[in-house]
């Protein structure tokens, strides 16, 4: 096992000041600031894109390079600066043995705080060493977590690296994901008649039952390698009034990005059925977040993080999520990314936690992959 000499009391104070920082998504403006002035003092002055102004935030995405004496071509590492709500007011508790949660009113940021403090440590002891390495990219996005709207703001032609750690996947230290989903999200907006209930119903035309007809038929959880929800529903005015408009939501996630496609047509025609039998209109939006990516398990950047892993005795598992990332767009623009766990636990939730172990060893994995002659 390769020993790093990992500074635990300076990670645990970098993760517990980017904790303290309020992050919500489009909000991120504290954490973008103190990135920049982190990165600027380890040689690698952050360059702020336009995402702000263009995805209604107050804080871009910060790319960086430092540059490497090693002949070798760069590697991107990127996180997200955002946090789930609710992500204001964050505090750390730091337990006993070593576990680090939140005071439980808010989450406690691991996702992707972790990620960052676990960044800037291996950039730190690469400083401080004086260690040869390759050209590093770095890539801190906003406003991940509302499906990765940050980094679709993002010029990619401005990365130089083909191959890339989105780290930002829960679970044990060693995991990492090689394949995530399509994400497609659907809106159906039906429009009828209104007229009064009580009066004159049948000069109604009833929206509430044209949708509610269209959801039962909407094929519902898994389905095949995919999953569809309908999430929210909202139509109707007053319960005398027969409602003239009904609105639903939903999701659609699916491996094989045809079959999402393919499940989103069927929801139009279905919603278009529906609307025809009650005499109503409907209008069917469908909006694309992420692509569905795999990336080969023998392909070189997941040989490298293998080899990382082993060195540090660590069990290098391979795995799916059904979740998006912004490796998603990264493999989307030509560059082979992997998301490896980085000691987040419980993530979108105020139970939210980490530990002092899984924070240091995802320090040193991060600077074992800098560091990589391979």
């Amino acid at each position: 096992m390769t020993e790093i000499p990992v500074n635990q009391s300076r990670l645990i104070s970098l993760f517990g000041q980017l904790v303290s920082l309020d992050s919500p998504s489009y909000g991120e403006r504290a954490v973008g600031d103190f990135l920049a002035e982190k990165l600027a003092s380890l040689g690698a002055p952050p360059q702020e894109d336009d995402a702000a102004s263009r995805i209604g935030g107050n804080c871009g995405n910060l790319h960086a390079l430092l540059d490497g004496e090693e002949p070798l071509p760069p590697l991107l590492f990127c996180a997200h600066m955002d946090t789930v709500e609710p992500s204001c007011g964050k505090k750390m508790l730091l337990s006993e043995d070593g576990t680090i949660t939140s005071d439980g009113t808010t989450v406690l940021g691991a996702d992707d705080a972790a990620a960052i403090a676990a960044i800037l440590e291996a950039l730190t002891l690469l400083r401080e060493n004086d260690l040869p390495h390759r050209p590093i990219e770095l890539l801190f996005t906003a406003a991940e977590e509302p499906y990765c709207v940050g980094i679709q703001a993002f010029d990619f032609s401005k990365l130089a690296s083909k191959e890339a750690y989105v780290f930002d996947l829960t679970g044990e230290m060693g995991a990492a994901a090689i394949q995530a989903p399509t994400i497609l999200s659907f809106t159906v907006t039906f429009s009828g008649r209104a007229a009064h209930a009580g009066f004159a119903p049948e000069s109604g035309i009833h929206a509430v039952r044209a949708a509610a007809c269209a959801i039962t038929q909407i094929p519902s959880g898994r389905v095949a390698d995919s999953t569809v929800n309908v999430g929210t529903i909202s139509g109707g005015t007053a319960n005398n009034i027969v409602p003239d408009s009904c609105c639903f939501t939903g999701e659609i996630r699916s491996y094989t990005d045809s079959h999402a496609v393919d499940l989103l047509h069927q929801i139009k025609q279905i919603a278009q059925n529906a609307a025809e039998q009650f005499g109503a209109s409907v209008d069917v939006q469908g909006n694309r977040h992420v692509t569905a990516y795999q990336v080969a398990s023998d392909a070189p950047v997941v040989a490298r993080y293998r080899h990382a892993c082993e060195q540090l005795g660590l069990n290098p598992t391979l795995c799916s999520t059904f979740g998006g990332s912004d490796n998603n767009h990264l493999v989307l623009h030509g560059i082979q990314g992997i998301v490896p766990a980085t000691a987040m636990f419980q993530c979108h939730t105020c139970h939210e936690y980490t530990t002092i172990s899984d924070l240091t060893t995802a320090a040193k994995l991060a600077y074992s992959l800098m560091t990589s002659k391979e």
